[in-house]
């Protein structure tokens, strides 16, 4: 049984009881980051990350013992604007907004009740926590492109032919795909993580420290593309019998393992001895807080901490409610066809609602396809800005890819002036022919319609969600998705470009129409 200090005892009962409220308070949040660490091997290392931080503590128990802790109420002020954010991210279905808030809560709440002095000794520590956020998805897309960049320029230095298009590419032997296993992810945010414990624990000086981050930085990321290289190189010399199938990933864990001993044996080169145990410091508190002063520290760190539920529950209070039905407008010179032009289906998972078909001309010619994926009352699981959903499934999705993406300006009246544009292939590159122009492509032009406004960035178009909702407007939001056959778009996409400048503002009334009635009913 540990003993504790007699000043000590009431600070952390009173420690325990703000972190027990704030488990409960937020345990929605701190459930969806357990979530993610059992089904995503990019974040299992998070499952170690608590009891190192508590490891971490215990070890500076000597320099936390000879402190008196006072509660330093100024600190409370931070729990504002974690407030906010945990609530912005919650009303945004933002995952990695509220579990940064929460952590930051968790962190905040030791100087706020323990004082600054104890808080500053076991400051890395309580900031080692921030790794147990699953965070970092957003580099997989840069990642991919950057190990297909490396792969295809080592092959092609090697003397090996290879044709690229996208994140595929062929060489004599066979077809190889670049996909989210292969970005090195899981490497980088398993070696940053351990990298920066080791430097910490080795390292006095901060420039060594920082140093050695930069270092658990760049040696993955070189590393995988090594990895990628020479995996391909081995199935290719040894006519696709190894490295092929489950053993091309042990392959990988086992080069990378190799790599990180090899950096650490030659980081532990340059350690540093142990830090002197620190006194007291000479203008620290040697009376303890009053009973007061320590149950309105606990007070006020409780209202402050049940405040942003309040104001979420206000918010869900006047969302919309019902199920939207959303049926195509009427567009002169144009017949609406229910049933899609290609078996291309866009990978957006959960919408309230689904209109996707085509528009053919009457006068004919080629048809211009529509996608609106339509979203309300969104959650975890049911939002539409999350970086599952994409024009394509990468790995699950063996018969459509994205070959290239871009942007575009739309000059006209009352229409998004900016565009995010792809070019999807409908066919596996391995089992195409010459440059693959047999090939089905489509070009298309996507936009999100958060309330009524235009975005093409992820970020903003889940802020301007998030403060519509606080606001009492609701979060009704929509994917736009518009495509046509990549050999009729002509020019720059001219005929796309032509269909958006014309019919936009229809398109535009009848998405306004769902959200302004709360529950469209079809025609």
């Amino acid at each position: 049984m540990i003993d504790l200090p007699r000043p000590w005892r009431l600070p952390l009962l009173g420690l325990a009881l703000a972190w027990g409220l704030l488990a409960a308070l937020y345990w929605d949040t701190g459930a969806a980051m357990v979530v993610i660490w059992n089904r995503s091997e990019t974040f299992a290392h998070a499952w170690v990350v608590p009891p190192i931080s508590a490891w971490l503590v215990w070890r500076r128990r000597a320099d936390l013992a000879v402190l008196v802790p006072r509660p330093a109420l100024r600190w409370l002020w931070l729990m504002l604007p974690l407030g906010l954010l945990w609530l912005l991210g919650d009303l945004a279905a933002a995952n990695a907004a509220t579990q940064f808030a929460l952590m930051g809560m968790i962190a905040v709440m030791v100087p706020a009740v323990l004082g600054t002095e104890a808080a500053r000794r076991i400051a890395f520590p309580l900031g080692f926590l921030f790794f147990a956020v699953p965070f970092g998805d957003f580099l997989t897309p840069w990642l991919i492109d950057r190990t297909a960049d490396f792969t295809v320029l080592a092959l092609r230095v090697t003397g090996i032919p290879v044709f690229r298009e996208g994140n595929q590419f062929v060489i004599p032997t066979g077809s190889w795909s670049v996909v989210q296993a292969c970005s090195g992810i899981r490497y980088l945010m398993a070696s940053l993580m351990v990298g920066t414990l080791f430097a910490y624990l080795n390292y006095r000086s901060y420039r060594k420290r920082w140093a050695f981050v930069g270092v658990a930085i760049v040696t993955p990321l070189i590393a995988n593309w090594l990895r990628a290289y020479m995996i391909v190189m081995l199935g290719h010399l040894s006519g696709n019998t190894l490295a092929v199938g489950v053993d091309h990933i042990i392959y990988g864990w086992v080069f990378f393992g190799l790599i990180m001993l090899a950096m650490f044996m030659i980081g532990a080169r340059w350690s540093d001895p142990d830090p002197d145990a620190q006194p007291a410091p000479a203008n620290a508190a040697t009376q303890p807080a009053s009973a007061a002063r320590w149950s309105g520290a606990v007070l006020a760190a409780m209202l402050l901490l049940a405040l942003p539920q309040v104001l979420r529950s206000q918010a869900q209070g006047a969302a919309a409610q019902g199920q939207p039905m959303l049926a195509a407008p009427v567009l002169p010179g144009w017949r609406w066809q229910d049933e899609p032009m290609t078996s291309w289906h866009p990978h957006f998972q959960n919408p309230a609602g689904v209109l996707h078909g085509r528009f053919e001309p009457e006068a004919g010619g080629p048809a211009i396809g529509v996608y609106v994926g339509y979203y309300r009352d969104q959650r975890y699981g049911r939002q539409l800005v999350t970086s599952v959903n994409r024009l394509v499934n990468d790995g699950a999705d063996q018969d459509w890819s994205q070959t290239a993406g871009g942007r575009a300006t739309l000059d006209a009246p009352g229409a998004p002036p900016a565009w995010l544009t792809a070019e999807l292939r409908g066919q596996a590159l391995g089992t195409i022919s010459g440059d693959g122009s047999s090939a089905p492509r489509l070009r298309v032009w996507q936009t999100y319609w958060i309330n009524g406004r235009p975005f093409i960035s992820d970020w903003q178009a889940k802020l301007y969600g998030a403060c519509m909702s606080l606001l009492g407007q609701g979060d009704d939001a929509a994917v736009v998705l518009v495509y046509a056959d990549k050999a009729a778009v002509g020019a720059d996409d001219a005929r796309l470009r032509e269909f958006l400048r014309t019919n936009w503002a229809p398109l535009d009334t009848a998405l306004r129409g769902v959200r302004g009635r709360g529950t469209a009913h079809k025609q």
